[in-house]
Parts: structure tokens; sequence; C-alpha cells
């Protein structure tokens, strides 16, 4: 009887089982976002989301600070990368004009489309004969040959890679995508290319849709449009890569089910809500007011997604592959250029 009545000094202690709160690290990747804003708008030459990624790896090396960001704000960060980049993603497609990029012609469609595709499979081939870790080929792939950031968080969420991985990915990703704005304009004179040929060219070959918009206005507003429409026709073909990626993870895994004992989606739901946004804004139903709204909208979750997966990069780590990793960088950075500069010779 004693020992069911013993003080309760020498109780057993008690473990917690609490479920890690997010909201320290969602709170930390509405700060970075707000950050990284007023960067652009002091600096509209920085976009956006390549400011959100470079502050949230500042942000994981300083002293102090690194010790939050992989404790208590880990949760939050983490949640922020992935359904924060989600939510970005679905509202991506109100920004997509179906019908602007359909006027384009079938002939720059086709050649945006191989583009595309030269891009992905040569960078994932690549990669592999490199011998890059993990899920790095195909994320560096996707966000070449895509629209940089965003595309690597939309491949990520149905390929499951690893959070280190995705991080590594965006960072090569942008750091070339940013190269290419202070690259690309002293290369329209000696390659030969009207105004018009040189924002075609921009929208075929740079990653991420500011780094395209600040490349291409330095060649005016005329080729600041067709750069514009040619990146929104890639941007078109996130879907159908997601999906494809999806179908391929869920052929692989035959059978395999998730923790919660369900069978992969074979297309994300995300996916879906990219297309019904898409499809949305082609009706011509949303007012200005509104569109506007999204677009903010989607770049504030964005910029707070990317601040969560630039807080995951370990530079140590990311140095132990960099040379290869840079490698990759400039084979598929001159593959891009190089099919779309032929492409662009070939529809105009």
């Amino acid at each position: 009887m004693a020992l069911l009545h013993r003080p309760q000094s020498e109780a057993a202690p008690v473990v917690s089982r609490e479920t890690p709160t997010p909201w320290p690290g969602l709170g930390l990747a509405a700060g970075g976002a707000l950050v990284a804003w007023c960067v652009h708008r002091l600096v509209p030459g920085i976009p956006m989301l390549t400011a959100s990624v470079v502050l949230g790896i500042a942000v994981a090396h300083i002293p102090g600070v690194r010790t939050v960001v992989r404790g208590p704000a880990r949760p939050g960060l983490s949640l922020a990368g992935r359904r924060l980049m989600r939510i970005g993603i679905v509202l991506l497609g109100l920004g997509l004009g179906l019908d602007q990029v359909l006027r384009l012609g079938w002939a720059t469609v086709a050649m945006v489309s191989a583009v595309v595709a030269a891009t992905f499979f040569g960078t994932v081939w690549l990669g592999r004969r490199l011998g890059l870790p993990g899920d790095q080929p195909l994320l560096i792939a996707t966000g070449y040959s895509i629209c940089g950031a965003s595309a690597i968080g939309a491949v990520s969420e149905v390929s499951g890679s690893d959070e280190e991985d995705v991080a590594a990915s965006v960072a090569l990703v942008t750091l070339c995508g940013t190269l290419a704005i202070a690259v690309l304009p002293l290369l329209q004179g000696p390659l030969g290319l009207s105004d018009l040929s040189f924002g075609r060219w921009v929208g075929a070959s740079v990653h991420d849709v500011g780094q395209v918009v600040a490349t291409a206005q330095t060649a005016g507003p005329a080729a600041l449009g067709e750069a514009v429409l040619v990146k929104l026709m890639r941007v078109a073909l996130l879907a159908p890569l997601v999906a494809a990626v999806a179908f391929s993870m869920r052929a692989r895994r035959r059978g395999v089910r998730t923790s919660s004992g369900k069978r992969p989606a074979p297309v994300p739901l995300f996916v879906a809500g990219f297309l019904a946004a898409a499809a949305l804004r082609a009706t011509g139903l949303l007012p200005h007011v509104a569109l506007d709204w999204a677009h903010t909208a989607q770049e504030a979750l964005l910029a707070a997604a990317l601040f969560g997966l630039g807080s995951a990069v370990h530079l140590p780590t990311l140095a132990r592959t960099g040379g290869r990793a840079a490698l990759l960088g400039l084979g598929a950075w001159v593959v891009v250029a190089g099919v779309s500069y032929a492409g662009v010779l070939v529809t105009t």
C-alpha cells in the first residue's frame, strides 16, 4: 500500500508530449519576408524572393540566432517552407494569363516546351553523372527549366525531398539567376538580338519571374512585355511537370502508403489549385484589384517560404558539394541559354 501512496516528491517525472509550436518560426519567417520587401523597395534591382533566400541563409549562420533557428523556430520555419509555399504556388496561377500566352503562337509554345525538356533532362543527367547527393539533380533541373525557387518548392512537395537538398538547390538556382541579371544584357549586342528577340531569350532562359523582369527591362518595355509572356508560358508547364514527377514517384513507391495509411494522391492538391486559379484568371471575372491583392499575397507567402528554406542551408555542408553543384549550375545555364537562343532564332 505504501507503494500506492508514495509522496508526490518521489513520484516518477512526467514526460511532456506536447507538439512543438510553429508560431516562433512562422513569426520569424514573416519578419524575414518583411525585411526582404524593404530591401526590394530600397534596391528595386534585388527581387524580393532573392532577398528572402539570402536573408534566411544569413540568419541561420548568425551566432546566437542560429540556436533559435535550429531549435524552437525550426518547426515553424519548416512549415513555412512547405505549407506557405503550396498556397503561394496556387496564387501563382492567378498571374498566369493563358489567353495572352496562347497569342504567342504554337511555334513559340513548341520552342518553350523544347527548352524546358532539354534543360530538365539534361540537368538531371549531368547531376547524376557528377554524383550530387539526394534529389539535388531533380530539384536543380526543375528550378532551371521552369521558374526557379517556386518550381523547386512545388516538386519537392511531391518528391518528399530532404529539406537540406531543397535549400541547397534553391540557393544555387537563386545565385545563378541573379548573375543572369548582370550577364545577359551584356550579350545582347554580341549575339545580334533585337529588343523583342532579347526579351524572348530572357523569358525562355532566366529562372525566376522577378529575375526575368530585372533582366529584360534593360532593353526597354517591348522586350519586357515579350519576356514576361514567354516566362508565363514556362510557368504554365509547372503543373504538368509536377504531375509527371508525382506519377513517377507513385510508380516507384507502388503499394507504399503514407503515415496516415493512405496512398499518395496521383496529382497533388496544390497543383489542381494552381490550374483552377489559372482557369479562373482566364475567365476575366476577377477585377484588377483582386488580382493585385492576390499577387501581393503570393509574393509575401513565397518570400516567407523561401526565408524558411534559406534558413535550412548549412554552408559547411553545402561547401562539400559546392564544386560539383557549381559545375552543374554552369552546365545547366549553358544548356538553357543555348537551347533557348537557338529557339529564338528559329521562331523570330
